[in-house]
């Protein structure tokens, strides 16, 4: 029958750095077919991944490997014939527990193949040792025999025993053999045990490590989170700064709109303050009026209680103007000390701001 394949899967593989015994180095590029075989011809297991036409695996599975879970996702073993530790990585999580269950299930029954190999063994010896006893009996038989017996039997037996000697002698040398072999595979095993240990130990110490560096991302996640907090504090302040700068603008632009009315009050003012050098001119043709009157009293004394009542009429009116250009004049100084307090306010403002 040979080899035949009796479980399969898919996963990247990976093979543990020989130089520092610490990290993973891809044995290959993608996720490859990676299968358990059976050779019934030697009743052994091994596990086979080829990457195209590359071998990336071939490894013998024995009673005294492991298979550790080191992820949610990956998982490893040692190979002390191959003398390194393959890694295995899936894609889900139920994919690394059939690999793993099935890697049980082909230990135990690699430890089956070998107790029955070592319980022939054992058989045989017992066998070649039991025909060893046997022999001295029968020679003890026919020493004590009669002569005719030691006649009559002495060649057979002899025969019979040279062929469980040799037999015994052959069954101690495989016997020595095997046990030569045993302890080579006994010593090769707790040296796989050994470098086994080492690797759980570097992985025990890498997840330490993962650990710290998990402690010191929460760590700075936390600042990230205190720094967030403060600027979003600094946000808010910076929004109510924002929000008081538009209510001075908006006080500003109504400061701004006053101020126009203000000045459009004080166009008014100087226009009417215009009319008063026509007033001025009026009041001192009046007043030449006055002398020319006063000029022509003297040649027109006839007229002059027509005159003078013309004149005082005159009067009465340039008085009554000089009283409203009087009124007119105070007015206009309130209004320009009420605009220049008004332009000191806006100043005061504007530095204040």
């Amino acid at each position: 029958m040979g080899e035949q394949p009796i479980f399969t899967t898919r996963a990247h593989v990976f093979q543990i750095d020989p130089t520092t015994k610490k990290n993973w180095v891809p044995a290959s590029k993608q996720a490859v077919t990676v299968s358990y075989f059976y050779d019934s011809t030697r009743n052994s297991y091994r596990i086979i991944s080829v990457d195209g036409s590359k071998v990336i695996i071939n490894s013998t599975i024995t009673p005294n490997m492991t298979f550790t879970k080191t992820s949610q996702k990956f998982g490893q073993w040692a190979d002390s014939r191959a003398n390194t530790v393959f890694g295995l990585g899936f894609s889900s999580e139920q994919q690394l527990a059939k690999f793993a269950e099935k890697f049980q299930e082909v230990k135990e029954a690699a430890k089956l193949a070998r107790d029955k190999s070592q319980e022939k063994i054992e058989t045989s010896s017992n066998h070649s040792q039991e025909s060893g006893r046997e022999t001295p009996s029968t020679q003890a038989s026919s020493i004590n025999g009669t002569d005719d017996e030691k006649a009559s039997h002495g060649g057979p037996i002899d025969a019979h025993l040279k062929g469980d000697n040799d037999r015994l002698k052959t069954s101690l040398t495989q016997g020595s053999a095997n046990t030569k072999k045993w302890e080579t595979e006994l010593q090769t095993l707790r040296e796989s045990n050994a470098r086994l240990i080492d690797a759980l130990q570097e992985s025990a110490t890498n997840v330490e490590q993962w650990k710290k560096q998990l402690e010191e991302c929460k760590d700075e996640s936390d600042q990230l989170r205190k720094k967030i907090t403060e600027l979003e504090a600094q946000c808010n302040e910076i929004n109510i700064e924002k929000e008081h700068n538009e209510q001075l603008s908006m006080k500003v632009q109504e400061l701004e709109s006053e101020l126009a009315e203000k000045e459009l009050e004080l166009e008014n003012l100087r226009k009417q303050a215009e009319i008063i050098p026509q007033l001025m001119e009026e009041c001192e043709l009046m007043t030449q009026k006055l002398q020319d009157a006063e000029l022509k009293n003297k040649d027109l004394e006839d007229r002059i209680q027509t005159l003078q009542a013309d004149l005082e009429e005159s009067q009465h009116k340039q008085g009554n103007l000089k009283m409203e250009l009087k009124t007119f004049l105070d007015v206009l100084d309130g209004k320009i000390d009420e605009l220049h307090e008004f332009r000191q306010g806006l100043s005061k403002l504007g530095i204040d701001n």
